[in-house]
């Protein structure tokens, strides 16, 4: 794994953990003053940003360390299991408080919203966003999976808490609004945490690669190498920000071993440079029908 993904890694990760800890007691003294389900829903769900965030830490560290026997492609897919794992936790958090909501409405409470309490969500919201904002921006710069799953796991506290603050000035008026605000935040959860687990399910199962990497493959195949017929069968596995490529490659069938051996030799390097992929070509002869000319 490369330093500068590592760092922003454990930058956002400690800096996610430090806030939210600060975050998750404010709310929940407020929510708990309050009598609001949704308020402490709401700390709850902030709580379980810092356990992902202890989580994005031990993925990036686990993914730092070097290939072994038992790994040969490296330990970059930790971080993907570290996405999943968010995204488990919040499916836990999401289904808690969606129970706990439901019950608030059978059971007619009531909350009673302080201007405080307005004032640690409403701050809470912007910070929130702000850190969502940074992750995403991390995990783009790093293609990390699970920072941008942290990212989207921060913008779901933010407009949980958002919603809150926006229920709770008609709160007076409207008595159910705490337990349909509690219904709503929990279902936001329940779809943040689904689309985290899919995103790195489908990288954990060999997702087909984008059209924009085969284009980019096949540019630096057809620019170094003139003389292939025909690129074909591109796959591409990622092990957390490392990259294997294979494919085939078709050339005239008149080609001598030692000269298609350094057409592959050429492309594999190009690869490597420009991707900075692992990158295996195979070399195919190009049939010719009998009677016509090569």
């Amino acid at each position: 794994m490369q330093m500068e993904t590592r760092a922003l890694g454990y930058t956002e990760g400690v800096l996610s953990a430090v806030i939210n800890t600060v975050l998750f007691a404010l709310k929940l003294w407020a929510g708990t003053a309050s009598h609001s389900i949704a308020m402490v829903a709401d700390a709850w769900h902030t709580l379980s940003d810092t356990l992902t965030s202890l989580v994005v830490i031990l993925g990036f560290w686990i993914s730092s360390r070097p290939r072994d026997e038992e790994h040969p492609f490296g330990h970059g897919r930790a971080e993907v299991i570290a996405a999943i794992i968010i995204g488990t936790l919040l499916a836990v958090v999401g289904a808690s408080f969606l129970k706990d909501s439901i019950g608030q409405l059978i059971q007619k409470r009531t909350a009673s919203f302080s201007t405080l309490g307005l004032i640690v969500f409403g701050g809470s919201a912007i910070i929130k966003e702000a850190l969502a904002e940074f992750s995403i921006w991390a995990g783009k710069k790093t293609g990390s999976q699970s920072l941008i799953a942290d990212g989207w796991h921060h913008r779901s506290d933010a407009l949980a808490s958002a919603l809150i603050v926006v229920g709770a000035l008609a709160g007076q008026r409207l008595w159910w609004i705490d337990g349909v605000l509690g219904i709503g935040v929990s279902l936001l959860i329940l779809y943040a945490a689904f689309d985290i687990a899919r995103d790195a399910s489908n990288a954990l199962m060999g997702e087909k690669a984008s059209d924009g990497l085969t284009d980019d493959i096949i540019k630096i195949a057809e620019a170094s190498a003139p003389e292939l017929k025909d690129i074909h069968h591109v796959h591409v596995h990622r092990y957390g920000d490392h990259l294997e490529i294979t494919l085939h490659a078709r050339i005239n069938g008149a080609t001598d071993i030692d000269a298609a051996h350094a057409i592959a030799t050429r492309l594999e390097q190009l690869l490597r440079e420009k991707l900075h992929a692992e990158a295996t070509v195979h070399i195919e002869p190009e049939k010719v029908l009998p009677g016509s000319s090569v």
